[in-house]
């Protein structure tokens, strides 16, 4: 996050001073405590200071990029999933290359009648289908597919810097976000690239897109 001019002074007073209590804190700036409380919330939230009854307030010793980091560490699956693109075993590959370009996604999840996976389709699968396929109309999905057990997949309560870790290392452009139940892996969610894209620009730039 970029500071103001005020919270990076608020910063190094606390470094010289600290502990030191918000009104002394107002005191050197020539500010009033109420005038103050806004920052201190802010740089306290954001980790740079800490906080303590009847002490005041102390440097934590992180810098930016830290406090990024450990921010980043704690995101789980379930914060940023979004719904997930799925299509039955039985649909024809000519449908999935269709639905694929309508949704403007780069991976498809196959389900059986119970929304459970039972397989996922990518872009080079269904561009491999179609090379030399006369009637892609007639060649069902679940011909082509990646199937299970060979799906790498994520759970909601999974940190996010582990599903992106997943997509690096299997490169892979998205991953399904599962839960168990007695009929298989149900699709709750996606996780992909374009997830920790937006991910980054909204930490850089504090807005939601």
């Amino acid at each position: 996050m970029e500071l103001s001019k005020r919270q990076e002074q608020i910063i190094e007073i606390v470094k010289g001073n600290g502990p030191i209590t918000g009104e002394h804190i107002a005191d050197q700036l020539n500010l009033t405590r109420a005038t103050l409380r806004p920052d201190l919330a802010i740089l306290t939230m954001s980790g740079f200071l800490d906080a303590r009854p009847r002490v005041g307030y102390f440097f934590t010793g992180k810098n930016g990029s830290e406090l990024l980091t450990e921010q980043i560490r704690k995101y789980k699956v379930h914060e940023f999933q979004q719904v997930p693109i799925a299509v039955k075993e039985s649909v024809s590959v000519y449908d999935a290359i269709s639905t694929m370009f309508l949704e403007d996604v780069g991976t498809l999840f196959v389900v059986d009648e119970n929304s459970c996976l039972t397989g996922v389709l990518s872009r080079k699968d269904l561009l491999r289908a179609s090379i030399g396929q006369k009637d892609l109309s007639s060649v069902p999905v679940h011909i082509i597919m990646t199937r299970m057990p060979n799906i790498t997949v994520c759970r909601r309560e999974d940190l996010l810097i582990d599903a992106a870790y997943k997509l690096i290392t299997k490169q892979i452009d998205g991953l399904p976000v599962v839960k168990d139940t007695d009929a298989g892996l149900e699709i709750v969610g996606r996780i992909t690239k374009t997830t920790m894209t937006r991910l980054l620009v909204e930490l850089t730039t504090d807005e939601q897109i």
